[in-house]
C-alpha cells in the first residue's frame, strides 16, 4: 500500500540510493528481495539521508542516540549531522503567527525581529519583545512541515514492514524501533510537549546538594502564548559555551579555574538528572549549552529529553562502579538486567568479550579513561551478542558522550570518572535508605513485619499440597515447541512410510497369486496409492529442505 501511496517520493528516494550507491535500499524498493541487510558507509548514509532533507536528517539524529543498534563509526557520524536549512521568508513565518492567535500581533508584541537567530528542519526561532516590554523567543514551526514528516512517515513504515520479514529484522523487532522513530518525530511536531519538559527540568533543577541551583538556567515559558506550533519563552542573552571569553575577574579568579568549576558544573547538573531525577536534557551539544553574560549557565532546547525508572537508575550506578573497578562479570550481569525481555544469551561468552574489552584499561588511571568509549563498547557488545537494549539506554549513552565531549573541548584537562567519583557515596547512600532515612526504615519494618505475618500461613500452605498430593509445577523448556514439531514430522513421516511400503507389500502379494481380473484391478489400484504416497512424501521432505 504504502509504494502506491508515496510514488513520488519513493521515485526521488531511489534517485538519491542511485546517486549514493545503495543497493540494499534501492533493491527494497523496487520490489526486489528482501535479504540480509547491508548498511553503507557510515558518510554515505549520512551523505543519503542528507539529500533526502530534513525529515531524514531528523531520523539520523534520531538513530545517533541508539548505540545498541549501529556501531560507533556510525553513531559518531551521524551525530554531526546538523539540520542546516535556509530560513523561510517573514511572510510565510508570519501567517504561521498570525493563526495561532485570535486578536491582532500588535495587541502582543511591540516588536518582532524578522530575521531568524537560527533555522532548523521543524522550526526557526525569532526574537520578540512582548507589549509588556519583556523580551521572548518565538520558536515557530515551518508551515507544511506537518504534511512532509506525515508522508515520510508512512514511507518509513512501509521500509520496516518489509525488512521485518527478514531474520534481522526479527531479530531486532524493527517494525517497534520504526514506530518508535515515527512516534518521536510526530512529537517533534508538538511544541507544548517541548515546553512541559522545560518546565519540569527547571523545577528539578531549582534545588540541589551537588551544585548551586543559581548558576543553572532554563528559560520559562510563557504558556498563555504556547501552543502546539509557536513556543513562546523567555529571551536569554548569552553565547555557545564554547565561544564565551573568559578574563581575570576582580575577585582573583582566573578563567581556567573559573572554566573548572563551569564544568563541574555541568556535570552535576547532569548526573543530578540522569542519576536522582531520572528526567535528562537528551542532547547537550555545545549549541545547546550557553554562557550568559552575568556568568550562569544555560540549558536550551529541551526537546529531547530521557527517563529513567528507580531500577534503571540503580543498575547504571552499579554499572558506573563496575567500570571504575574494571569488573567485566559484573558489566554482564548488569547488561542482562537492561535488557528488554528474556533473551536467550550465551553468559560465558559475554563475560569473555567484556574482559578482553575492559583488559585494555587494567593499566590505564581513571583521569586518562575516556568513560563515554568504554560505554560505547559495552553496547557495542551487547550488540554482538544479540542483546536488545531500550531506547533510553541509548540515550543515555549519547547524552554522557556528548556531555564528556563537550567538557574536554571546553577544558581539556577534566575527567568524567574524577568529577562522577566525590557522587558516588551519595548516590549509593540515596539508593539504600532514600532521601527520607526514617520513613524508608518504617517502611523496611512494616515489610518484615508482612513477610513475618504472612510466611508461617505460605509455608503451611505448601507442606499441606505437598502432602496432599495437590501440588503441581510448571515448567516451561525453551525450544521444546520446535523440537515437539520435529518429533511429530518425523513421527508422520514414519508412518506413512510403513503405509507405503505396506501397499507395496499387499500389491505385490496379490499381483503374484491374482488369478482374477477383480484381484489384479486391487493390485493395480494399491501400487497406484502407493506411488502417489509416496511421491507426496518426497515432495514434503524436498520442500522442508531438510533432505541431508
Amino acid at each position: 500500500m504504502f509504494l502506491t501511496q508515496t510514488v513520488p517520493r519513493q521515485r526521488e528516494i531511489i534517485e538519491v540510493l542511485l546517486r549514493n550507491g545503495w543497493d540494499y535500499m534501492r533493491r527494497l524498493l523496487t520490489g526486489g528481495k528482501a535479504d540480509e541487510p547491508q548498511l553503507p558507509t557510515p558518510a554515505v548514509l549520512k551523505n543519503i539521508l542528507v539529500d533526502l532533507g530534513p525529515v531524514y536528517v531528523k531520523l539520523g539524529q534520531l538513530l545517533s542516540t541508539r548505540p545498541d543498534l549501529l556501531g560507533k563509526a556510525y553513531i559518531e557520524e551521524l551525530s554531526t549531522l546538523q539540520s542546516e536549512v535556509p530560513p523561510l521568508p517573514w511572510s510565510e513565518v508570519e501567517v504561521m503567527i498570525r493563526q495561532q492567535f485570535p486578536q491582532p500581533l500588535p495587541e502582543i508584541f511591540s516588536n518582532i525581529n524578522h530575521t531568524p537567530v537560527a533555522a532548523g528542519s521543524i522550526a526557526q526561532v525569532h526574537r520578540a519583545t512582548l507589549i509588556d516590554g519583556q523580551e521572548v523567543a518565538l520558536k515557530v514551526q515551518r508551515p507544511g512541515i506537518d504534511v512532509t514528516v506525515n508522508r515520510d512517515i508512512t514511507l518509513i513504515q512501509g521500509i520496516a514492514d518489509i525488512v521485518a520479514r527478514t531474520d534481522f529484522g526479527q531479530m531486532y523487532e524493527i517494525k517497534a524501533i520504526a514506530e518508535e522513530f515515527c512516534k518521536a518525530l510526530e512529537d517533534e511536531l508538538d511544541f507544548t510537549r517541548e515546553a512541559a519538559f522545560t518546565d519540569q527540568m527547571r523545577q528539578n533543577l531549582l534545588q540541589s546538594r551537588w551544585f548551586d541551583p543559581k548558576q543553572i538556567v532554563i528559560a520559562g515559558i510563557n504558556w498563555e502564548l504556547t501552543t502546539p506550533k509557536l513556543l513562546v519563552m523567555e529571551w536569554l542573552n548569552g553565547v555557545p559555551i564554547l565561544s564565551a571569553k573568559f578574563h581575570a575577574q576582580e575577585d582573583g579568579k582566573d578563567p581556567e579555574t573559573e572554566r573548572k568549576e563551569i564544568t563541574t558544573l555541568l556535570f552535576r547538573a547532569f548526573s543530578q538528572q540522569i542519576y536522582i531525577d531520572g528526567f535528562f536534557h537528551a542532547d547537550p551539544h555545545p549549541g545547546n549549552i550557553f554562557y550568559l553574560q552575568d556568568g550562569q549557565v544555560a540549558l536550551i532546547d529541551c526537546g529531547m529529553v530521557g527517563r529513567l525508572d528507580p531500577r534503571t537508575q540503580q543498575v547504571l550506578t552499579e554499572l558506573l562502579l563496575a567500570i571504575v573497578d574494571i569488573d567485566a562479570q559484573r558489566c554482564a550481569q548488569l547488561t542482562l538486567l537492561l535488557a528488554n525481555g528474556k533473551q536467550s544469551v550465551n553468559l560465558s561468552r559475554l563475560e569473555a568479550d567484556y574482559d578482553r574489552m575492559l583488559r585494555k584499561y587494567y593499566n590505564l588511571s581513571l583521569s586518562k579513561l575516556n568513560f563515554s568509549q568504554v560505554v560505547y563498547e559495552i553496547f557495542q557488545i551487547a550488540r554482538n551478542n544479540k542483546i536488545r537494549l531500550p531506547s533510553n539506554i541509548g540515550l543515555y549513552a549519547k547524552t554522557i558522550a556528548n556531555l564528556e565531549g563537550l567538557a574536554r573541548a571546553f577544558n581539556p584537562e577534566i575527567n568524567f570518572i574524577d568529577e562522577i567519583q566525590p557522587l558516588l557515596t551519595d548516590l549509593f547512600r540515596r539508593q539504600l535508605v532514600g532521601d527520607a532515612p526514617v520513613r524508608s526504615l518504617l517502611r523496611t519494618a512494616l515489610d518484615l513485619k508482612s513477610l513475618s505475618l504472612q510466611s508461617p500461613r505460605q509455608v503451611e500452605l505448601l507442606l499441606d499440597r505437598i502432602t496432599s498430593e495437590a501440588l503441581q509445577w510448571n515448567i516451561s523448556i525453551s525450544g521444546l515447541d520446535s523440537l515437539r514439531r520435529t518429533t511429530d514430522d518425523a513421527a508422520n513421516r514414519l508412518s506413512f512410510s510403513i503405509v507405503v511400503g505396506s501397499l507395496i507389500m499387499g500389491a505385490a502379494i496379490i499381483s503374484t497369486g491374482a488369478q482374477t481380473t477383480q484381484l489384479s484391478y486391487i493390485s493395480n489400484i494399491l501400487f497406484a496409492a502407493a506411488s502417489l504416497l509416496g511421491l507426496w512424501l518426497i515432495l514434503s521432505i524436498l520442500r522442508s529442505g531438510r533432505l541431508r
